[in-house]
């Protein structure tokens, strides 16, 4: 429907279709029981993921920020900073030119999710690619530019035979490409 808020969703939904739906919950208690099943639902999705993985031979990979507050307000947040480890960090988001402050999500997908990563927002793309060692092989994994490390892509072929591929940066020569293909 193009929604993007829950609580117009909620209201259009009574709205236009009251009669049908006269015994449907409220917004507050829906979510609720969204997050007490959020375990269940992560295992369906794992279960699902590990079904489609005995067919799947190519895999998109991305990021995407995950905004915690403004910029301007970054040294007065207290959101999420209990602990070093998990605390938001300022990032680059190349593709919307800018910078924020918060966490990336990390994806891998080839229709339903294979994994779901958050990391803090100043973790390189590339340096994300060492975990795939451990949950994929024999696949290719697609990602934008984002994902271009030489090394990291070596690494991956050699280890768990997982070819990345890239395109090309417009002042990136031929080598990165060839030493894969060898």
């Amino acid at each position: 429907m193009s929604l993007d808020s829950e609580n117009w969703l909620f209201n259009k939904i009574k709205s236009d279709y009251g009669g049908s739906f006269a015994h449907l919950i409220d917004r507050s208690r829906f979510n609720r029981r969204k997050r007490s099943l959020f375990h269940i639902l992560e295992l369906v999705r794992k279960k699902l993921a590990e079904k489609f993985l005995d067919f799947e031979d190519y895999f998109i990979i991305d990021s995407m920020p995950l905004e915690v507050c403004k910029n301007a307000r970054e040294r007065r947040s207290k959101i999420c900073r209990e602990a070093f480890e998990t605390s938001p960090e300022k990032g680059y988001c190349a593709s919307q030119n800018m910078y924020f402050y918060g966490y990336k999500l990390q994806g891998v997908c080839s229709g339903v999710f294979q994994s779901i990563e958050l990391t803090k927002a100043n973790v390189h793309d590339a340096t994300f690619l060492s975990q795939m060692k451990t949950q994929l092989s024999d696949c290719v994994l697609i990602g934008d530019k984002g994902y271009l490390s030489s090394s990291q892509q070596l690494d991956l072929f050699h280890s768990t035979n997982i070819k990345l591929e890239t395109p090309m940066r417009s002042n990136q020569k031929k080598l990165c490409q060839t030493k894969l293909d060898i």
